[in-house]
């Protein structure tokens, strides 16, 4: 069954803005020394060079799905998560250079395939190594995701303020749908200042706290990427947690 965010998905749109964010992410990278990859990333336990190397695999595990929906052959995103985590690990040893060669081949071989892909291919149901059944469309948003978010979590100047209008709108009502389908999210509406949406979470509980601030402000906190310093819960009080999300 076609959603209608899948209906509406335009791929050459979504490509200029994958390539986009791409670039800024290898113009980052390129800075980096090798003792700039070796420092601590802003997710806990991974340093610079493990993020670079996940982004890296993500292009190709990404591109794996493509052939998959494109050609009709199983063709798995990656052999297993134990060999995901391991391929991680060993990467993120290299130096910057091979680090930066390894991020802009990945996402050129991601981009040609994407290329290739037809409006029927973009369709078809292909399954992720977490065992998620979807529409091959969502590899193309799962991939803007990942670059956008974790070049912020990079730690080099990239942040939450400088993510895309566009991406920001999408994303948030995902984040927020995703937030409803899970017994342990706090239930919360949320009121966007600069767009004047609204969301619930949690069924819309007439008890439930509401967060007002920027759109942008709203998603980097619901996705951990910001501690929510520049929101407010009207009447006052403490801003709910969030559980982990990405």
């Amino acid at each position: 069954m076609t959603t209608g965010a899948e209906a509406d998905f335009e791929p050459a749109a979504v490509l200029g803005r994958i390539d986009a964010a791409t670039g800024q992410l290898l113009r980052t990278a390129a800075r980096f020394t090798d003792a700039d990859v070796r420092a601590a990333s802003l997710l806990p336990g991974w340093s610079r060079g493990h993020v670079l190397t996940h982004l890296a695999r993500n292009a190709d595990g990404g591109r794996h799905l493509l052939i998959w929906a494109r050609t009709g052959v199983e063709t798995p995103e990656y052999p297993s998560m134990a060999a995901r985590e391991e391929d991680i690990e060993t990467g993120s040893g290299r130096g910057a250079a091979e680090l930066l060669a390894d991020l802009r081949d990945s996402a050129a071989r991601f981009a040609a395939e994407y290329r290739r892909m037809t409006p029927e291919a973009w369709r078809r149901t292909v399954r992720w190594t977490g065992g998620q059944e979807r529409p091959a469309a969502r590899a193309a948003d799962s991939r803007l995701t990942e670059v956008v978010v974790h070049h912020t979590d990079l730690d080099a100047g990239y942040t939450p303020a400088q993510w895309p209008p566009d991406f920001v709108h999408g994303m948030l009502g995902r984040v927020v749908a995703a937030f409803g389908g899970r017994a342990d999210a706090p239930a919360m509406r949320l009121y966007a200042t600069d767009t004047r949406d609204a969301y619930d979470i949690g069924a819309g509980q007439p008890s439930a706290p509401a967060v007002h601030g920027p759109q942008g402000s709203l998603l980097a906190w619901l996705m951990g990427r910001s501690q929510g310093a520049d929101l407010a819960v009207r009447g006052g009080g403490a801003l709910p947690e969030p559980p982990f999300l990405y």
